[in-house]
């Protein structure tokens, strides 16, 4: 064989080498912004560099495979809805004591599942793994939680951040269905006002059972039957109900 088809060899499979490796990086970019949502794009702005974001990004699926994240029991599950419910009906009445329960119902769901609940920054990290397209709303939730507890926070903020916490809340509490999509049992009547929209039902384990108390807030609400109830909505409905957030697919944690 001469020289010139032996260079001519090697150059081929220089480039067929560099494709397949274009390729590769090109999917496993698709892959993350698909997986992390508007959290890879806030990283790369915040970092400066695609490269570094998705070096850190890839860190963080690392890590969260070391935590011993498992999803709630049923039992937890009717529990935690029926608290939601009992803090969503007062919102009416008291908009920021709910935003601020919503808040702690949230971190505390958390830490139960087995998120770094205790660091902020660590379980924003943790949370982006499978909750990316939902922690955008989080962020902005606490953000108007902050400005609640200073008093420069509207009726109208206070009911988004609701509606932001709720989004994350509902992803907290699924757990895998037979098909290894999520599910927080049937999902009740929603709008976008959250003083009339509870975050689910109970699921059928919880049927003749009592009143349930919130570890986080120290109400009492009966998961099985929130769903069912309508709270006033003359301040804060919105002009025309619309569908609540569906509870989206995730990858499953592992259990």
């Amino acid at each position: 064989m001469s020289t010139g088809a032996v260079i001519a060899i090697v150059v081929v499979i220089v480039v067929v080498i560099a494709v397949v490796a274009v390729v590769a990086m090109e999917m496993r970019r698709r892959k993350l912004r698909r997986q992390f949502g508007p959290e890879y794009d806030r990283l790369v702005t915040e970092l400066g560099s695609r490269r570094k974001a998705e070096a850190e990004l890839s860190a963080r699926q690392r890590r969260l495979a070391q935590l011993d994240i498992r999803p709630l029991t049923r039992e937890e599950t009717a529990r935690y809805l029926g608290e939601w419910n009992a803090i969503q009906e007062r919102f009416v009445d008291t908009p920021g004591q709910s935003v601020e329960q919503a808040s702690v119902l949230v971190t505390a769901v958390m830490k139960l599942r087995g998120y770094p609940a205790d660091d902020q920054d660590e379980a924003m990290e943790a949370l982006s793994v499978e909750h990316g397209p939902t922690l955008s709303r989080y962020r902005e939730a606490r953000l108007t939680s902050e400005r609640a507890r200073v008093g420069s926070a509207s009726t109208d903020d206070l009911r988004n951040a609701m509606l932001q916490y709720r989004a994350l809340f509902q992803e907290l509490v699924a757990r895998p269905g037979r098909d290894g999509e999520l599910e927080a049992g049937r999902v009740g009547r929603q709008t976008d006002d959250p003083s009339v929209s509870p975050a689910g039902t109970a699921d059928d384990t919880t049927a003749g059972r009592g009143p349930v108390t919130s570890a986080a807030t120290g109400t009492t609400a009966d998961g099985a039957a929130a769903a069912d109830t309508v709270g006033p909505a003359d301040d804060v409905a919105p002009d025309s109900a619309v569908n609540g957030d569906a509870v989206s697919p995730q990858r499953s944690t592992r259990g």
